[in-house]
């Protein structure tokens, strides 16, 4: 350990220091993240990657973009680039079924005319596939898969990955190769973040594969480096690779420094195959990281270029897809959650079992059909399914187990929070609690909504400062947010510098857009995306107050179901009231005048689709132009798309479409000369 001196800045041979530095961080990054033999406890890392930082401000002619110190990523918000991959990405066959693995076997025991193959047994790990490059063991660029011809190069979020080496410590490594493998979320990050985003009101992944994928395509890298990604390799190419043998170049690559599964197998014979299959059916249950299966290689690289490929996959590998997990578990009690919205939720307390990495207690029962569906006794078995999802299902109940005693569930009459009678609106399987002014889950609930981050933003509160100043009684509605004063929150006098920090927060909500105001009322129906889109048609908030049903109903993408609860919101005394006390404190309630000034109707009645990379705007900034010039924006080519704005790198699957529906493609330069004109 490098005692770090007081005149290091002072130092002539600082330079030398800094490459030093970067061997020691890459060398325990690499003992911390892959080898899990740390040799230095955080604190002592936390020292060596300051004084590098410190260092490297000081000798910016020594910036390294493989440099430890980049982990940690940037807030430069660049659109992804589009590259080619030099070998295709390919997808593999899937099967289900033993009996298919059998018959693959046979495939390809006949389409190597009996010679003797062995086969490499892998695990097939749930997450975003990725595409490495390294030149002299230097990582040059990451690259997702994409539609397996061109994928989005995501180099600089990929660095953030601690068990992704930037600099290899190993040896022996050819000059320039490709390495892929699977980037993920382990289950232990998945779920924190999952109880961040319920606590923030924001809506839960569904399993750590999308978590990964939203997370590793992010704009902002500090946001991928927070969330602790994982990695594992599992394919080599290039044009000097050691050994003919698919496992043993995944050796020769651990060796050099990548994290390669322990699990991985050579075998001969089809019931080896099964045996590894049956194995890790069950043993996958205590990894830290979603599994969905096990991949099946020929081991040999000249058998596989032998073998070759169909027009989608490789006839020399399978993927072998596990079912999803199932377990069978008492039914203790069915308790009910109560909504900002007033819906009342019914969820099974059930007794603790495994399943798909983690233990699952609870379970979601939708509403009173879908108990009334399955006839639910407490103290039933019931089956209860994850298949990779976060909010397990009952799927089944096991009649058969059911106790003489057992009574059937009945869905609650009042409020399980303030006592009301519950009411059951047409045409909706939920019930609802009417108290909207006085039951607590809901006025906290919607104070939550106001100061999410898509709302006002005011991120120095959260679920439990929200609970503790409605007990306190300091809130009892959103407007109550800008009566709050430092003394009033400071308590004993210990916390006058958060209390300053969330007084100030406040304040600076007032400077958020019109637009975002509109989302933050938590009108019934009104998403984030409606509520830019009747703020850029109304432009301020009397406007959309006093708007009728017809001139709604107008609104593109305005529906009968949102137009009549905006109007029920407006026509409510309660609501107007704390609109009228929010205009008063200075939020803002209308489009400033240069919004109002870019809108037109240029566009009006057209649907466009965005695709490709653009110089003079970003594509949310393009997004917006839509909006104001009266268009809209559509995610996916169809008969009723306009014109798709394209710019450089267009997937070629959507300009496939776009020929084949004779949809028209508008350049950059071409779309804002239509705006100017």
């Amino acid at each position: 350990m490098h005692k770090i001196a007081k005149n290091s800045m002072t130092d002539p041979n600082e330079q030398q220091r800094i490459a030093q530095l970067r061997k020691e961080l890459h060398e325990h990054n690499y003992r911390y993240y892959v080898l899990n033999q740390p040799i230095i406890d955080d604190q002592q890392f936390d020292l060596l990657m300051r004084e590098l930082q410190d260092l490297e401000a000081r000798h910016p002619e020594m910036a390294d973009p493989n440099s430890p110190t980049q982990r940690v990523g940037s807030d430069i918000n660049g659109e992804f680039q589009q590259v080619t991959h030099k070998y295709p990405m390919l997808s593999l066959a899937n099967t289900y079924s033993e009996q298919e693995v059998r018959d693959w076997y046979e495939s390809v025991r006949k389409g190597l005319s009996g010679e003797d193959f062995e086969v490499c047994c892998e695990m097939k790990y749930d997450g975003l596939s990725i595409s490495l490059t390294y030149v002299d063991g230097k990582l040059m660029r990451g690259v997702t898969r994409g539609d397996g011809v061109h994928g989005d190069d995501v180099t600089n979020n990929v660095k953030t990955i601690r068990t992704i080496p930037l600099v290899l410590p190993g040896q022996g490594y050819p000059h320039e190769f490709e390495i892929r493998g699977e980037i993920l979320m382990p289950w232990s990050v998945f779920e924190r973040l999952n109880i961040e985003r319920e606590a923030a009101e924001e809506p839960l992944f569904a399993n750590p594969r999308n978590a990964a994928s939203g997370t590793l395509k992010s704009l902002d890298s500090r946001i991928v480096a927070s969330r602790q990604l994982d990695a594992y390799l599992y394919y080599l190419l290039g044009e000097e690779l050691p050994a003919d043998g698919h496992y043993e170049n995944l050796e020769a690559a651990r060796s050099w420094g990548f994290k390669i599964s322990e699990g991985m197998r050579k075998v001969k014979t089809i019931d080896e195959i099964l045996e590894y299959i049956a194995y890790w059916d069950s043993e996958r249950k205590n990894l830290p990281v979603a599994t969905d299966g096990i991949v099946l290689k020929v081991n040999s690289l000249r058998q596989q270029r032998s073998l070759g490929f169909t027009a989608k996959s490789p006839r020399w590998a399978i993927a072998y897809k596990f079912k999803a997990e199932r377990a069978c578990t008492r039914l203790r009690e069915v308790t009910y959650q109560v909504g900002r919205t007033g819906a009342v939720t019914p969820v099974a307390n059930m007794e603790p079992v495994q399943l798909a990495g983690t233990t699952v207690k609870r379970a979601t029962l939708n509403n009173e059909d879908f108990i009334k569906s399955f006839d639910l006794h407490i103290g039933d078995y019931v089956y209860v399914e994850k298949g990779g999802e976060i909010i397990p299902k009952i799927v089944g109940v096991d009649i058969d187990q059911r106790p003489l005693i057992a009574q059937p569930v009945q869905f609650i009459q009042h409020c399980p929070e303030c006592g009301s009678r519950l009411v059951r609106y047409e045409g909706e399987a939920a019930w609802y609690c009417p108290n909207v002014y006085g039951c607590p889950p809901q006025i906290k609930g919607r104070i939550e909504h106001f100061i999410a981050r898509k709302a006002m933003n005011i991120d120095s509160l959260g679920p439990e400062t929200v609970d503790e100043y409605y007990r306190r009684g300091l809130i009892k509605n959103v407007a109550d947010l800008y009566d709050i004063e430092v003394q009033q929150i400071n308590g004993d006098g210990s916390r006058t510098k958060s209390a300053q920090k969330i007084v100030n927060s406040i304040k600076q909500s007032l400077q958020v857009p019109f637009e975002r105001v509109v989302f933050a009322l938590g009108i019934r129906f009104v998403g984030e995306n409606s509520a830019r889109i009747l703020a850029h048609h109304f432009k301020n908030i009397d406007a959309l107050m006093t708007a009728g049903l017809q001139e709604l109903q107008e609104v593109e993408g305005i529906g009968e179901i949102m137009a009549k609860s905006i109007i029920g919101y407006f026509h409510d005394e309660k609501n107007l009231e704390i609109v009228n006390r929010l205009r008063g404190y200075g939020l803002q309630m209308a489009l400033t005048e240069e919004q109002v000034m870019q809108s037109t109707d240029k566009l009006a009645g057209k649907s466009i689709v965005i695709s490709g990379v653009f110089s003079h705007h970003s594509r949310d900034e393009y997004k917006r132009i839509i909006e104001q010039n009266g268009g809209k924006n559509v995610g996916s080519i169809s008969g009723k798309t306009s014109f798709i704005l394209a710019g450089e790198n267009m997937g070629p699957s959507k300009l496939e479409k776009a020929q084949k529906l004779g949809v028209s493609i508008v350049n950059e330069d071409e779309f804002l000369s239509m705006l100017n004109s």
